[in-house]
Parts: C-alpha cells; sequence; structure tokens
C-alpha cells in the first residue's frame, strides 16, 4: 500500500511538472519578428509598369489583423532620370505576402530609373501579432528597358512606333518601305550592329516611306553603335562601327537616268532607288538626331556617310542634326531639294557637306568642326556626274554658315566647287584652314561658268586664319590656256572684295582640343539680305551661332568640346 500510494504521488507530481514545464515554453517563445519586404520584381512597358513586393510574411493595413494594404500604405519614389510617377494603385488581400503596386509613368523611363518603396510610416504595414514594419525598409529596381533587335527579311520595319523605353539594334539593313511609317519617340536609342560589306547596318527610309523622328533638346534621338552604351564605353571619335541613316525620295536629280541606286546600298536592292519628278515629296521629320560613329566600309573603301539624302524633296523637315566622328561624310545630298537649319558636324574622316546630282535646297545655320586631324574638305559641292552639266543645276542657297577647318599644314580646302556646281553662300564665317575656295575652270562648261552666270556666289562672309595668299581661285584643268586661267584667277580673286567679303576674327577659342565657335567680336556688320523665302530666318549675325547663344549645347555630344 504504501509504494502504490508513493507511486501515485510520483505521478501526480510529474503531471504537474511537466504541466508547468510547458507554461514555461510558451513564455519563452521569441517574441515574432516585425516584417520585412523580402524582394521586388517589375514588368510592364512603355509607361505603365508593376511592382511586386514580396514580405516576410502575411501583412495587414491595420494592427489587428484587418485591412488591405493601400496606396496609404506604400511611400513610392523614383531615383534618377526625369520620369516621374503620375498615378499609382495598390492591389493587396490582408494577410497575403504579396501586393502590387502599378504605376504610370509621366514619360518614359529611359535615364535610369529606379522605383523605389517603402513604408509610409512606421504604422503602416502590420503582421498578425500587431508588429509594424520598421520604416527603414525599402526595396529598389530599374525600370529596364527591352533591347530589341530589329532585322529586315524584305517586309520593312511596318508601321510602327519605337519607343524611348526600349533599345533599337539594328541588324544588317533595315528599310521603312514605301507606304510604310516609322515613329521614332523623343529620347529613343537605335544602336547599329557592328558588320562590314553585306553585314552593315543602317536605317534606310525608302522611296514612299516616311520617318517621324521627333526628339527634343532635353531627349535628343540617339543613333549609334551597339557597342555605345552612352557612359564611355566608346571613345568619341570612334568611327566605323556601323552604317548611318539613309532617306531617300521622289525629288529630282541631274542624272541620266533620273532615277539612281544609292551609294552604300547593294545594287540587287530595289528599296535603294531614289529620285523622280516630285521636288515637294515628303520623307517625314527628323529633328533633333544625333548621328555617332558611323561609316562602316561597305567594300573597296566605300563607306556610308552619317546623314545621306537622295531626291529628298522639300516637305521633309529636317533640322537639329549632329553628325559626330562618321568615318565617310557626315552629309552627303544627292539631288532633291531638301531644306536644312541647325546642322552640326564634326570630326569626320572626309567632307563635312558634300552635295551632288544637282541639289538646290536651302540651309541655314550649319556648323562644322573638323579637328582631331580628321577631315578633308569642309564643303565638296559637284553639279553633276552623268552628265556632268545635267540640269537642274546645282544651285543651293546656304546662309550663316561656321566652317573650321584643320589650319596651317593639313593642305585641306574650305569649299571646292566643280562639276558645274554652282550655290550661294553669305553672312558666314569661314575659319583656320590651309587653303580657301577653289572654282573649276574647264575649256567647256564647268563651275566657273556658273560663276560667271551668278549661280555661284560668295558674299558678304568673314574669313579669318586662313593661309593661303588668295582665299578664292580658280583650279585649271590641264588643257585649259594658262593666259585664260590667270585672267580667272585675277577675277575670282577681285570678287572677294567687291562682293564684301571680309579677313575678320569672330573671336573664337580654338585650340587643338577646344573648338569654341561661338563668337565674342561683333559679328553682326555687312550683312546681306536676307532672301525672301520663308525658310530663312531673318538675324543679324554672321555664321551658325548668335555671340551668346549655343543651340547645340547639351544634346550633341559635340557641344562637350565647344563649352570651354
Amino acid at each position: 500500500m504504501k509504494m502504490k500510494k508513493f507511486n501515485l504521488l510520483a505521478a501526480i507530481s510529474a503531471i504537474i511538472l511537466l504541466g508547468f514545464s510547458s507554461c514555461d515554453d510558451k513564455n519563452n517563445d521569441p517574441e515574432p519578428a516585425s516584417p520585412t519586404m523580402s524582394s521586388i520584381a517589375m514588368s510592364g512597358d512603355n509607361k505603365d509598369y508593376t511592382a511586386t513586393i514580396t514580405f516576410t510574411q502575411g501583412v495587414y493595413a491595420n494592427s489587428d489583423k484587418t485591412g488591405n494594404l493601400s496606396d496609404a500604405s506604400f511611400s513610392v519614389s523614383v531615383d534618377g532620370g526625369s520620369a516621374t510617377i503620375e498615378s499609382m494603385a495598390v492591389s493587396h488581400t490582408a494577410g497575403q505576402t504579396t501586393a502590387d503596386i502599378a504605376v504610370t509613368m509621366s514619360e518614359y523611363p529611359s535615364n535610369g530609373e529606379s522605383i523605389v518603396v517603402a513604408p509610409a510610416s512606421a504604422s503602416s504595414i502590420y503582421n498578425e501579432y500587431a508588429k509594424a514594419m520598421s520604416i527603414d525598409q525599402s526595396q529598389e529596381a530599374s525600370f529596364s528597358g527591352n533591347s530589341i533587335l530589329i532585322e529586315d527579311i524584305g517586309d520593312g520595319t511596318g508601321t510602327t512606333t519605337w519607343t524611348a523605353n526600349n533599345v533599337y539594334v539594328l541588324q544588317g539593313l533595315v528599310f521603312v518601305n514605301s507606304g510604310q511609317t516609322l515613329t521614332i519617340e523623343a529620347g529613343t536609342v537605335i544602336k547599329g550592329r557592328a558588320g562590314q560589306g553585306e553585314n552593315a547596318s543602317a536605317l534606310i527610309v525608302a522611296r514612299g516611306g516616311k520617318i517621324m523622328a521627333e526628339g527634343t533638346a532635353e531627349l535628343p534621338i540617339i543613333f549609334t553603335a551597339e557597342a555605345d552604351d552612352l557612359a564611355g564605353s566608346v571613345s568619341d571619335l570612334d568611327d566605323g562601327l556601323w552604317g548611318g541613316l539613309i532617306i531617300l525620295g521622289n525629288a529630282a536629280l541631274n542624272t541620266v537616268p533620273n532615277e539612281q541606286q544609292i551609294e552604300g546600298i547593294p545594287q540587287t536592292e530595289q528599296r535603294g532607288v531614289y529620285g523622280g519628278s516630285n521636288d515637294e515629296d515628303n520623307s517625314g521629320i527628323i529633328r533633333y538626331v544625333s548621328i555617332r560613329h558611323g561609316g562602316t566600309d561597305i567594300g573597296e573603301g566605300n563607306e556610308i556617310n552619317g546623314l545621306t539624302l537622295g531626291g529628298v524633296g522639300s516637305s521633309t523637315v529636317i533640322e537639329y542634326i549632329e553628325v559626330i566622328a562618321n568615318k565617310d561624310d557626315g552629309v552627303e545630298f544627292f539631288g532633291g531639294k531638301p531644306n536644312l537649319n541647325n546642322i552640326i558636324v564634326a570630326f569626320c574622316g572626309d567632307d563635312s557637306y558634300d552635295y551632288d546630282q544637282g541639289y538646290r535646297g536651302n540651309g541655314q545655320f550649319w556648323a562644322a568642326i573638323q579637328g582631331f586631324d580628321r577631315g578633308d574638305r569642309v564643303g565638296e559641292h559637284d553639279g553633276g556626274t552623268d552628265p556632268e552639266t545635267g540640269i537642274p543645276y546645282a544651285i543651293p542657297t546656304i546662309y550663316n554658315v561656321t566652317y573650321v577647318g584643320r589650319g596651317d599644314g593639313a593642305g585641306k580646302r574650305i569649299i571646292t566647287f566643280r562639276d558645274n556646281a554652282g550655290g550661294h553662300y553669305a553672312n558666314s564665317i569661314f575659319y583656320s584652314q590651309e587653303k580657301g575656295i577653289d572654282i573649276e575652270l574647264l575649256t567647256g562648261e564647268c563651275s566657273y561658268t556658273r560663276f560667271g552666270a551668278e549661280d555661284l556666289t560668295i558674299k558678304n562672309n568673314i574669313f579669318y586664319h586662313i593661309v593661303a595668299e588668295t582665299i578664292f581661285n580658280v583650279s585649271a584643268a590641264d588643257d585649259v590656256d594658262p593666259i585664260v586661267a590667270a585672267e580667272a584667277n585675277g577675277i575670282v580673286a577681285e570678287y572677294f572684295t567687291t562682293a564684301m567679303n571680309e579677313v575678320y576674327d569672330p573671336g573664337f577659342n580654338v585650340t587643338n582640343e577646344v573648338f569654341n565657335v561661338i563668337p565674342t567680336n561683333d559679328v553682326s556688320s555687312n550683312m546681306a539680305t536676307i532672301p525672301s523665302d520663308s525658310f530663312f530666318k531673318d538675324v543679324n549675325y554672321k555664321g551658325a551661332f548668335e555671340p551668346g547663344s549655343n543651340w547645340a549645347n547639351g544634346w550633341t555630344l559635340a557641344s562637350k568640346y565647344m563649352n570651354n
């Protein structure tokens, strides 16, 4: 009996001790941790995105395990770039471990923007134990746009829009076919893939196609090489890394036949044909566009120009364009009547502005900067190729240019007129070149003929640091009588003064690495009358830049070399 009683007491004691032990374990459990954000995932495109937040535990808007998270639960901001949040909406169910935050941006995020998500306060997000999320919690993710490869198997781009949140990579020759319209939004970057010959990459707007590339000074459209991350991965002066931009239209040429195949494109490609009879043809708009590092070799030393205009009509808008570090020419015109204003060509391997085949458009505020041992003529101006005397004659009207050459020792010319080319230059500044302007003299019809007929005029301009003893000269063919050549040289030399040209310092700051071509001296005297054509702006200064102002600032790569 005593043994049984003892065992019963022992059992009761064990039960009591077990109960106390169980209570103690519960009381010693660690306090539940506050919830945290473990990750963020981004999805979406254009201006609409969703940030999905994942939490370490189920979460609530209130401390009593109730309430869906809402807009008031989060602080959502954008870091970097210029895009901001226009609207947001939170989607969440109480107790769930994820929440979606839908945001609409004010513009396409394209400048490295990222979204930052944090609790709105120290009492806006709770777990089931009424523990609030720390205000120090946050997650960040970038608005990473897609890199879209563009290939053309004959269908062209189609009528489509390229948006600034994506990067478009050209694989080979990509055409905007006849009847198609390619719209490129401000801030968009288009990259050309490297490749030579038949593998060269370029964007070509075919006859009947349109490009609507409307950048802004704040958000320029940039054409560059695939290797260029726009942050220094490619040297500013690297060239030949891709092709270029080619626009083809239906305006008249002075060739026989009056339709031609554009250079830089295989002869078998029918979409490379340009020329026609509509001088008012409209190929679209290109505005605030920077074209960089182009000029890939397509064979036998034939490189693609930065901007090629073949038979482009006068209804096409081309303004605020940069071509920099192109292996061949900056801008080349093949006939047509395109009007261009506010153009800058810098550090290209061949000519800055080259025209041929009867180009007869208007130009104003053209700048050309040669430097770093690059460049041939600033202007190479040809009238016709087959025949050289074809009509309509090449007689463009060009006012307010600033052409800066390579200086003494390079042996280069400012401008050559040949092959029966004419043209009118006025109110311009020509600076720092070993040789001046030469006009071809042949025994038959030639550019000197155009000069005699007043189809070639060079008046009311400033020349400075031109090394040649006479700035205007004729370039006589071998079979021209030396007496005739000497007489012609005398006439054009005298014309320098009678046409109100002068040698005068515009006040530039140009060194081996600095190219500040904004005048600091008065360049407002002795002005030629602006043509009555509505294209031209009536300004009271010579050259492409108004003193104290730089329209190329910021949106061009070249401007970094000008602002010193």
